[in-house]
Protein backbone atom coordinates (compact mmCIF):
# COMPACT_ATOMS: atom_id res chain seq x y z
CA UNK A 1 0.00 0.00 0.00
CA UNK A 2 1.32 3.41 -1.02
CA UNK A 3 2.41 5.92 1.62
CA UNK A 4 -0.36 8.58 2.07
CA UNK A 5 2.03 11.70 1.02
CA UNK A 6 0.94 15.07 2.90
CA UNK A 7 2.03 17.94 -0.08
CA UNK A 8 2.05 21.63 0.53
CA UNK A 9 1.50 23.94 -2.43
CA UNK A 10 2.48 26.82 -3.15
CA UNK A 11 0.65 29.25 -5.23
CA UNK A 12 -1.12 32.86 -4.84
CA UNK A 13 -3.30 32.46 -7.66
CA UNK A 14 -6.39 30.20 -6.70
CA UNK A 15 -7.36 28.45 -10.25
CA UNK A 16 -3.56 27.35 -10.44
CA UNK A 17 -3.50 26.07 -7.42
CA UNK A 18 -6.90 24.37 -8.34
CA UNK A 19 -5.63 22.80 -11.25
CA UNK A 20 -2.63 21.53 -9.51
CA UNK A 21 -4.68 19.69 -6.71
CA UNK A 22 -6.67 18.32 -9.20
CA UNK A 23 -3.58 17.08 -10.77
CA UNK A 24 -2.48 15.71 -7.22
CA UNK A 25 -6.22 14.44 -6.90
CA UNK A 26 -5.97 11.88 -10.14
CA UNK A 27 -2.28 10.68 -8.83
CA UNK A 28 -3.60 9.20 -5.05
CA UNK A 29 -5.35 9.89 -1.97
CA UNK A 30 -2.86 12.81 -0.61
CA UNK A 31 -3.10 15.19 2.44
CA UNK A 32 -3.09 18.28 0.12
CA UNK A 33 -2.26 21.69 1.93
CA UNK A 34 -2.75 25.08 -0.68
CA UNK A 35 -0.46 28.29 1.25
CA UNK A 36 -1.17 31.57 -0.89
CA UNK A 37 0.71 33.55 1.39
CA UNK A 38 4.29 33.69 1.00
CA UNK A 39 4.91 35.75 4.27
CA UNK A 40 5.76 33.61 6.65
CA UNK A 41 6.09 30.69 4.52
CA UNK A 42 8.88 28.76 6.29
CA UNK A 43 6.64 28.65 9.60
CA UNK A 44 3.55 27.29 7.35
CA UNK A 45 5.69 25.17 6.24
CA UNK A 46 7.56 23.79 8.94
CA UNK A 47 4.28 23.64 11.18
CA UNK A 48 2.68 21.39 8.31
CA UNK A 49 5.51 19.01 7.97
CA UNK A 50 5.35 17.96 4.58
CA UNK A 51 6.44 15.25 2.50
CA UNK A 52 6.46 16.83 -0.30
CA UNK A 53 6.52 21.13 -1.23
CA UNK A 54 5.30 21.92 -4.83
CA UNK A 55 5.78 25.52 -5.91
CA UNK A 56 4.01 27.16 -8.71
CA UNK A 57 5.40 30.91 -9.68
CA UNK A 58 3.97 32.52 -12.93
CA UNK A 59 6.28 35.09 -13.27
CA UNK A 60 9.78 34.26 -10.83
CA UNK A 61 12.67 36.47 -9.95
CA UNK A 62 16.23 35.10 -8.82
CA UNK A 63 15.38 36.22 -5.25
CA UNK A 64 12.11 34.99 -5.33
CA UNK A 65 13.09 31.47 -6.50
CA UNK A 66 16.24 32.30 -3.64
CA UNK A 67 13.60 33.25 -0.80
CA UNK A 68 10.50 30.58 -1.96
CA UNK A 69 13.34 27.63 -2.01
CA UNK A 70 14.83 28.34 1.02
CA UNK A 71 11.84 28.89 2.96
CA UNK A 72 10.32 25.33 1.63
CA UNK A 73 13.20 23.50 3.54
CA UNK A 74 15.16 21.22 0.09
CA UNK A 75 16.91 19.73 2.80
CA UNK A 76 14.65 18.70 4.82
CA UNK A 77 11.70 17.29 2.14
CA UNK A 78 12.03 17.26 -1.74
CA UNK A 79 11.01 20.45 -3.51
CA UNK A 80 9.28 20.98 -7.15
CA UNK A 81 9.10 24.89 -8.35
CA UNK A 82 6.69 24.92 -11.61
CA UNK A 83 7.56 28.53 -13.59
CA UNK A 84 6.23 29.98 -16.26
CA UNK A 85 9.66 31.47 -17.76
CA UNK A 86 13.27 31.32 -16.82
CA UNK A 87 17.04 31.82 -17.90
CA UNK A 88 20.39 29.98 -17.05
CA UNK A 89 20.49 32.65 -13.63
CA UNK A 90 17.36 31.37 -12.16
CA UNK A 91 17.89 27.65 -12.74
CA UNK A 92 21.28 27.93 -11.41
CA UNK A 93 19.97 29.34 -7.98
CA UNK A 94 17.15 27.34 -7.78
CA UNK A 95 19.66 24.11 -8.27
CA UNK A 96 22.40 25.60 -5.99
CA UNK A 97 19.17 26.38 -3.06
CA UNK A 98 18.66 22.38 -3.36
CA UNK A 99 15.25 22.58 -4.98
CA UNK A 100 14.90 19.13 -6.38
CA UNK A 101 12.65 19.42 -9.39
CA UNK A 102 12.86 22.92 -11.48
CA UNK A 103 9.80 22.29 -14.54
CA UNK A 104 9.56 25.33 -17.00
CA UNK A 105 6.05 25.69 -18.60
CA UNK A 106 5.46 22.37 -17.52
CA UNK A 107 2.25 23.01 -15.22
CA UNK A 108 0.12 20.42 -16.59
CA UNK A 109 -2.15 17.79 -14.62
CA UNK A 110 -1.00 14.68 -16.87
CA UNK A 111 3.00 15.96 -16.07
CA UNK A 112 2.72 16.83 -11.55
CA UNK A 113 2.84 12.98 -11.47
CA UNK A 114 6.10 12.47 -13.07
CA UNK A 115 8.01 15.41 -11.91
CA UNK A 116 6.87 14.71 -8.04
CA UNK A 117 7.90 10.95 -8.28
CA UNK A 118 11.39 13.00 -9.93
CA UNK A 119 11.32 15.24 -7.36
CA UNK A 120 11.10 12.27 -4.75
CA UNK A 121 14.04 10.07 -6.27
CA UNK A 122 16.28 12.73 -6.69
CA UNK A 123 15.53 13.86 -2.85
CA UNK A 124 16.23 10.68 -1.80
CA UNK A 125 19.68 10.16 -4.02
CA UNK A 126 21.13 13.62 -2.58
CA UNK A 127 19.80 12.38 0.59
CA UNK A 128 21.99 9.45 0.67
CA UNK A 129 24.78 11.34 -0.91
CA UNK A 130 24.88 13.72 2.02
CA UNK A 131 24.81 11.29 4.87
CA UNK A 132 28.31 9.10 2.99
CA UNK A 133 29.67 12.80 3.23
CA UNK A 134 28.66 13.15 6.30
CA UNK A 135 29.90 9.85 7.46
CA UNK A 136 33.29 10.05 5.50
CA UNK A 137 33.70 13.47 6.77
CA UNK A 138 33.54 11.94 10.47
CA UNK A 139 35.63 8.88 9.57
CA UNK A 140 38.29 10.89 8.48
CA UNK A 141 38.14 13.52 11.52
CA UNK A 142 38.19 10.14 13.87
CA UNK A 143 41.13 9.02 11.61
CA UNK A 144 42.83 12.54 12.05
CA UNK A 145 42.39 12.16 15.90
CA UNK A 146 43.40 8.26 16.50
CA UNK A 147 46.24 9.26 14.38
CA UNK A 148 47.13 12.37 16.61
CA UNK A 149 46.31 10.44 19.85
CA UNK A 150 49.05 7.48 18.31
CA UNK A 151 51.39 9.86 18.40
CA UNK A 152 50.93 10.93 21.51
CA UNK A 153 51.35 7.63 22.82
CA UNK A 154 54.62 6.69 20.31
CA UNK A 155 56.26 9.79 21.36
CA UNK A 156 55.11 9.27 25.55
CA UNK A 157 55.71 5.36 26.06
CA UNK A 158 58.56 4.69 23.20
CA UNK A 159 55.89 2.72 21.52
CA UNK A 160 55.04 1.99 17.63
CA UNK A 161 52.74 2.87 15.77
CA UNK A 162 51.21 -0.95 15.87
CA UNK A 163 51.42 -0.93 19.83
CA UNK A 164 50.25 2.66 20.14
CA UNK A 165 46.57 1.66 18.16
CA UNK A 166 46.39 -1.60 20.60
CA UNK A 167 47.10 0.31 23.31
CA UNK A 168 44.15 2.44 22.05
CA UNK A 169 41.79 -0.43 20.91
CA UNK A 170 42.40 -2.28 24.16
CA UNK A 171 41.50 0.46 26.46
CA UNK A 172 38.71 0.96 24.34
CA UNK A 173 37.12 -2.34 24.68
CA UNK A 174 37.78 -2.54 28.44
CA UNK A 175 36.03 0.92 28.82
CA UNK A 176 33.24 -0.59 26.15
CA UNK A 177 33.93 2.63 24.48
CA UNK A 178 35.10 3.17 20.40
CA UNK A 179 38.79 3.55 19.73
CA UNK A 180 37.96 7.25 18.22
CA UNK A 181 36.12 7.94 22.21
CA UNK A 182 39.18 7.15 23.49
CA UNK A 183 41.51 9.00 21.46
CA UNK A 184 39.59 12.20 21.92
CA UNK A 185 39.54 11.73 25.56
CA UNK A 186 43.58 11.50 25.27
CA UNK A 187 43.96 13.98 23.01
CA UNK A 188 41.63 16.65 24.79
CA UNK A 189 43.72 15.39 28.40
CA UNK A 190 47.04 15.77 26.72
CA UNK A 191 45.50 19.95 25.06
CA UNK A 192 44.51 20.54 28.76
CA UNK A 193 47.61 19.81 30.48
CA UNK A 194 50.08 21.33 27.95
Amino acid sequence: MAKTLTIVIVENDKARAMAIVDGLRETGDHKIHVLAEQSGLARSIAKLSPDVVLIDVANPSRDSIEELALASGPLDRPVAFFVDHSDARMTKTAIEAGVSAYVVDGLQNDRIKPVLDAAIARFQLFQRMRIELETTKRALEERKIIDRAKGMLMKARGLSEDEAYALLRKTAMDQGKRVADIAVALVTAADLLS
